[in-house]
């Protein structure tokens, strides 16, 4: 896949990784309000809740981890904001973001 459609889909992605979970995670604030308690007894109240935030949780830690190195290593800036995006959305949009990122990235230091 070419350079320039790769990012274009690692941004569409990042956008649809934010908007998907926010169409669900607003309306329940809206409801709720910013009730951490009852997210979290909502979210594991049954097996199959707990084990899709545990993959989650796992998922994200990994994210973070390889962003921290896989960024360092490849000498990037601005790691922050993938990593801001996994904290604040979830692996939906820090990973295509970063990955958009490292494109840019990598495409700056081949030309």
């Amino acid at each position: 896949m070419e350079v320039k459609r790769l990012k274009f889909v690692y941004g569409i992605l990042a956008l649809l990784g934010t908007i998907l979970p926010y169409s669900q995670f607003i309306p329940w604030v809206s409801e709720h309000g910013p009730n951490l308690s009852l997210l979290i007894r909502e979210a594991g109240q049954t097996r199959i809740g707990a084990f899709a935030w545990l993959d989650v949780a796992v998922s994200a830690a990994v994210l973070i981890a390889f962003i921290v190195y896989e960024g360092g290593r490849q000498g990037m800036k601005w790691l922050w904001v993938p990593i801001v995006g996994t904290v604040t959305v979830g692996v939906s949009l820090g990973l295509p973001l970063f990955l958009l990122q490292r494109e840019i990235h990598l495409e700056k230091k081949r030309g």
